[in-house]
């Protein structure tokens, strides 16, 4: 059988900022939501990182069974569906390992896809990213986000997720990749990235973020 091709803009292990433990990160490529103010616009240009769902299993393999749980988002992971599917069944997580999934799409127009991946999505965080909503809860970048709980095991590592901003919540994970480009992992709080443009300019660095002030075409 075929294996989907897939846009990936990049995985890691361990994150620990987007859900409980020490977790797999999987980053889709390609967004047709493109949220003002989205921290992560690098992800939304379609038809990047292109590679088939058999060569990313086969990549993440080795992180599976040190992982407490898989967190995907992107980008947006339902505008590659029929990946997103294989990906989802092809995991074999264990029973103690949950998946986090991000989707900026409102829930009631996900219902179709939710039900041919029941069961295997433990927790979703749908609706997308609204810069003028203020930003008071846990795993949301503003508020009209919505935390869903799908299974008993969801409901179990997420439900503490249903609560106000605590300071241990400004935790950013850092990763590196072989060109030298450093990724943020995490939730930031509303100017975090402009606080960090600032205080990386006062020691003579030059920074370059992906967020998005505006929609771009």
């Amino acid at each position: 059988m075929r294996s989907e091709r897939i846009s990936i803009s990049r995985v890691h292990f361990p994150i620990t900022t987007l859900g409980p433990g020490r977790r797999i990160g999987i980053w889709f490529q390609g967004c047709s939501i493109r949220c003002t103010g989205c921290i992560s616009a690098d992800t939304w240009a379609d038809d990047r990182g292109l590679t088939d769902v058999a060569n990313l299993l086969a990549e993440i393999s080795p992180w599976v069974a040190e992982a407490d749980g898989v967190t995907i988002t992107g980008g947006e992971p339902f505008n590659q569906q029929a990946a997103l599917l294989e990906v989802l069944r092809g995991l074999n997580l264990r029973d103690d390992q949950d998946l986090l999934l991000f989707s900026g799409y409102a829930v009631e127009r996900l219902s179709e896809t939710l039900a041919l991946a029941s069961g295997l999505i433990d927790a979703l965080i749908s609706d997308p990213f609204d810069l003028s909503a203020s930003q008071t809860l846990a795993l949301r970048g503003s508020d009209n986000q919505r935390l869903h709980l799908l299974t008993d095991l969801g409901r179990v590592r997420f439900e503490t997720y249903n609560r106000q901003l605590v300071d241990a919540d400004r935790s950013l994970d850092v990763m590196f990749d072989d060109s030298g480009t450093v990724w943020l992992a995490g939730i930031p709080r509303r100017g975090d990235m402009l606080r960090l443009r600032h205080l990386l300019s006062i020691q003579g660095d030059d920074i370059r973020t992906t967020d998005a002030t505006r929609h771009l075409p």
